[in-house]
């Protein structure tokens, strides 16, 4: 199932493009419903929309797409999924915490991931929505959890808007800048790891550390 996920994902630029070319509208569509079921649904923190962004915008270069009709698109689907996020987590987060689930909520909100989370709170605060578009996961849970501390929605909205638009037109653009340049698409696949490495490495430092200051702190006691 992994070589599967892992092959679809960097076969990801022939398949979009494909259907680019044949069904023009339909590829916004699928977009849109990706990125914001990435920001908007807590149940879907693994998808890769770093990677989708930068080959969606590598399509746009090649002629298949509108690159600045695509950034709009997104960007709507960026700031609506992260507000209905917000939203979820708002009314319905405190429920979530105060009573057992089972089954894809219980999957879905981990203690790990939220641990790691409310870790960026504590270090960047607010601006915690804008930093966490670029980190999978993070970028998931911060407007959740932005909801559960009931968070104004007027301040949410502000970061909400300026991160969405600084992670969907960096990907895109920079897809779009380098998309057309021989070398970026004879190595599309390593950009797309390389990509997926650079997007996670911080929450998997973040991870060490805390273990490094658990074995620490088993040690001392």
């Amino acid at each position: 199932m992994l070589t599967t996920l892992f092959y679809t994902l960097f076969a990801l630029d022939q398949s979009l493009a494909q259907l680019a070319a044949e069904h023009s509208a339909l590829v916004f569509v699928v977009l849109f419903g990706v990125i914001f079921a990435e920001t908007g649904l807590v149940i879907c923190p693994f998808l890769p929309g770093d990677s989708i962004l930068f080959i969606a915008g590598t399509v746009a270069a090649s002629g298949g797409m509108n690159v600045h009709l695509l950034a709009v698109i997104l960007a709507i689907a960026a700031v609506l999924g992260d507000s209905v996020n917000y939203g979820v987590g708002h009314y319905l987060g405190p429920m979530a915490f105060e009573r057992p689930h089972k089954g894809i909520l219980a999957r879905a909100l981990k203690p790990e991931y939220l641990a790691k989370t409310q870790s960026y709170y504590d270090r960047y605060g607010g601006f915690t929505i804008i930093i966490g578009r670029f980190v999978p996961i993070v970028r998931t849970f911060a407007p959740f959890l932005a909801g559960v501390a009931q968070m104004s929605y007027r301040r949410f909205l502000c970061y909400n808007v300026v991160g969405g638009l600084l992670w969907i037109l960096g990907f895109i653009y920079a897809g779009y800048l380098f998309g057309n340049i021989p070398w970026v698409k004879k190595n599309l696949t390593l950009i797309v790891l390389g990509i997926i490495i650079v997007s996670i490495s911080p929450a998997v430092i973040q991870f060490l550390r805390e273990r490094r200051a658990m074995r620490k702190g088993r040690t001392t006691t």
